[in-house]
C-alpha cells in the first residue's frame, strides 16, 4: 500500500521542468485519478539509468512503497489491479483493446507528421546535457539520416494536413462529453497525451484557434489542479506552448468539418431512408 498516499514517479522533462513524454503524462494522469500524490523524480534523456538505479533506461517507472513498475500501461493496469477501490482505470478486457486502437491511430494520425515539424524545438527545448543524445538518437533512429534542421524544414506546409485527419476524434467528442463517457478514464488520458506533449514543444500551434477540439483539450489539460505541483490543472505547466492559432492560408486543406454531423444515421423508422417523391415534371415552352 502506498505510503502516505504517494507515489513515486520517475520524470522526463524539458529544460523548463515540462514533460515532455507522452507516456509520462499518461501515467501521471492515472495517478491523479486514483486519487495518489505524486513524489515526482526530475530528470532528462540521459542518466535514466542512474537515477533508477539501474531498473530502468526509460520512463515512465513508478516505485509504490518499494515495488517497482516499468512501462506506461503495465502502470496503468497495475494501479486498477493494486488499488480497485479506487476509481477505476478501464473498464473490461474489451476496453483496453478499444484503448489500444485509439492509441495507435492517433499516434499515426497526428505524433507522426508533428514529430517531424517540431524535432528541432523538441532537442533545442531539451535539457543542455541531452542535446547532444537526443540529436544523435532521433537522426538515427527515426530521420532516415536527415538532420533535426532538414527534418524539421517546410513545416509551414505539412502542418495545415493534420487537422483534417483528426476529424473522426471530433465527431465522437461531438456527442459525449468523454472518451470515458460521462466522466474521463484512461481512454481519455491515451489521447490527450499526444496533445500534451505536442504543448510541449510546440513553437507554432498545430491547431487552428476556433478547433472544436479546443472544449476537450482545455477540459482535459485543467483536470486534477494542484497534482503534480501543477495548481491550474495536471496539463497546465509554465513551459507549455499554445495548441490554437495555427493560420489557415489560400490552399490549405479546410482543418474541420463546420457543421459536424452524427457519426453515424440515427433510425428512426421508414422515414429517415425513405426516397423524396418525384418532382413533377413542368413542360416548357
Amino acid at each position: 500500500m502506498a505510503q502516505n498516499n504517494t507515489i513515486t514517479l520517475y520524470d522526463l522533462q524539458l529544460a523548463s521542468g515540462c514533460t515532455i513524454s507522452p507516456f509520462v503524462w499518461r501515467t501521471k494522469f492515472a495517478l491523479a485519478h486514483k486519487g495518489f500524490d505524486i513524489d515526482i523524480v526530475p530528470g532528462g534523456f540521459t542518466g535514466i539509468l542512474e537515477r533508477t538505479g539501474g531498473k530502468s533506461e526509460r520512463c515512465p517507472v513508478i516505485v509504490d512503497n518499494g515495488e517497482w513498475v516499468l512501462d506506461s500501461w503495465k502502470i496503468a493496469e497495475y494501479l486498477d489491479e493494486k488499488y480497485p477501490d479506487r476509481p477505476m482505470l478501464f473498464e473490461g478486457e474489451s476496453q483496453k483493446v478499444l484503448i489500444k486502437f485509439l492509441d495507435s491511430w492517433i499516434w499515426r494520425t497526428a505524433v507522426g507528421p508533428w514529430f517531424t515539424c517540431y524535432i528541432k524545438d523538441y532537442r533545442d527545448l531539451s535539457l543542455p546535457v541531452d542535446h547532444e543524445y537526443v540529436t544523435w538518437s532521433r537522426e538515427q533512429w527515426f530521420l532516415g539520416g536527415k538532420t533535426v534542421e532538414e527534418a524539421q524544414a517546410g513545416r509551414e506546409d505539412r502542418l495545415p494536413l493534420v487537422p483534417p485527419q483528426l476529424e473522426p476524434l471530433r465527431q465522437l467528442l461531438s456527442e459525449t462529453p468523454w472518451l470515458g463517457g460521462s466522466k474521463p478514464d484512461y481512454a481519455d488520458y491515451c489521447a490527450l497525451a499526444p496533445f500534451l506533449w505536442c504543448a510541449s514543444v510546440a513553437t507554432t500551434p498545430p491547431l487552428p484557434e476556433d478547433d472544436p477540439l479546443r472544449d476537450w483539450l482545455d477540459r482535459g489539460f485543467d483536470l486534477f489542479p494542484g497534482a503534480g505541483g501543477h495548481p491550474g490543472g495536471l496539463g497546465r505547466h509554465p513551459g507549455m506552448h499554445t495548441l490554437f492559432g495555427l493560420k489557415h492560408r489560400e490552399g490549405d486543406p479546410e482543418p474541420f468539418v463546420k457543421q459536424a454531423r452524427p457519426m453515424t444515421g440515427v433510425n428512426t423508422g421508414p422515414e429517415s431512408t425513405r426516397m423524396p417523391p418525384p418532382r413533377a415534371k413542368t413542360n416548357a415552352g
